[in-house]
């Protein structure tokens, strides 16, 4: 079962991937396993298909390198939740595929607290009740459906929410 990882306020697209491991640096089949390198170096290799991140405030800041959630991606993390996103890297999870909620659970749950993530209705299960977190729009839905934003534009030739 899925479970969760617990980060504070401000984890910086940085501590996500140092720069020193940017895929041109590391190479491209390795450089996943750095992340979060230096702020949880167990994380890279404990972390399992589905995990959910819980961060704090402003959660991506710093750059709009795309590798951070390149990283997150290729390890497959189901979702991140936290009370506020740097905007740049917020687009980048959407369109890589990274559901992205704004929610504070910051105070709820705790490392290793195993929950599940419904996606498209927004609802997180843990051992002590639900959580209604804001559900997706219908257009992140789609795109997300397809595995991202870019995959949904690489089948449809357009944008999820515009006119097909």
């Amino acid at each position: 079962m899925p479970r969760i990882w617990k980060f504070g306020d401000s984890v910086n697209t940085d501590d996500i991937l140092p720069g020193k491991f940017a895929p041109f640096m590391a190479g491209e089949d390795v450089f996943q396993t750095f992340a979060f390198h230096y702020i949880r170096p167990e994380f890279a290799a404990q972390v399992q298909p589905g995990d959910v991140l819980i961060g704090g405030r402003n959660w991506g800041l710093g750059s709009s390198r795309e590798y951070a959630p390149q990283a997150l991606k290729k390890l497959q993390v189901g979702g991140i939740v936290a009370p506020s996103f740097a905007r740049i890297h917020y687009r980048n999870l959407l369109n890589l595929g990274i559901p992205a909620f704004e929610y504070d659970l910051t105070g709820l749950l705790e490392d290793g607290d195993e929950v599940s993530l419904d996606v498209p209705t927004g609802v997180l299960t843990y051992a002590g009740g639900t959580v209604q977190l804001p559900p997706p729009p219908e257009f992140l839905r789609e795109a997300l459906a397809e595995g991202s934003i870019l995959a949904f534009f690489k089948k449809h030739g357009r944008f999820p929410g515009e006119p097909a």
